[in-house]
């Protein structure tokens, strides 16, 4: 069942998706992770036992991974395997790589699609990514990390991944909040 942070992995991927990518549907591998004890072990060792033991490729070991810790409730919906609570958008804006950046790097720009928030930008690759320590008007913190996507046609496709959040009532906060603010500055930059 979805919870405040969003949906669980097992309701984005179907039972049939999994079945034909991997062989097993979702309560084929939980049983075949119950029958090794995957509840005692850490989430890296769970994939690396999917992928080396019953050959599944990477992205769905990890997404099977996942989808046991939620459902044997070892992590929720928003949380890492470290515990970290986290949360994501995406966006494409009419707007090249280098603008995108700036509505992020320059306070002034920002200010006027991101009202009262302060980013400590910590590391960046002009045009590429950043990551930033974040804090909103409201005295939340986090850490925010963002990568730009050049596509052909003179847009970018924006990622932004908004970390260390206090817990799942802050993931499912944040995930509207960047929804409408990546809205706002999709249009502000629209406008040129």
């Amino acid at each position: 069942m979805s919870g405040p942070a969003g949906r669980r992995i097992t309701e984005k991927v179907s039972a049939q998706s999994l079945r034909e990518a991997t062989g097993r549907d979702w309560e084929g591998w939980f049983a075949v992770l119950d029958a090794w004890g995957a509840t005692e072990h850490p989430h890296a060792e769970i994939a690396a036992h999917l992928r080396d033991e019953h050959g599944v490729d990477g992205w769905y070991a990890q997404s099977v991974s996942v989808g046991y810790e939620q459902e044997r409730g070892l992590r929720e919906v928003g949380q890492s395997s470290s515990g970290d609570w986290n949360t994501s958008g995406s966006r494409t804006v009419a707007a090249p790589p280098e603008r995108v950046m700036s509505a992020f790097t320059d306070a002034a720009l920002r200010e006027r699609w991101l009202p009262g928030v302060e980013l400590d930008v910590r590391t960046g690759r002009t045009g590429k990514s950043l990551s930033a320590g974040f804090r909103d008007a409201g005295g939340e913190a986090g850490r925010l990390t963002l990568w730009l996507t050049p596509l052909p046609d003179g847009r970018t496709r924006v990622g932004l991944g908004h970390e260390k959040l206090a817990d799942a009532g802050a993931v499912a906060a944040y995930k509207a909040f960047w929804k409408e603010r990546l809205g706002v500055l999709a249009a502000l930059l629209a406008e040129g």
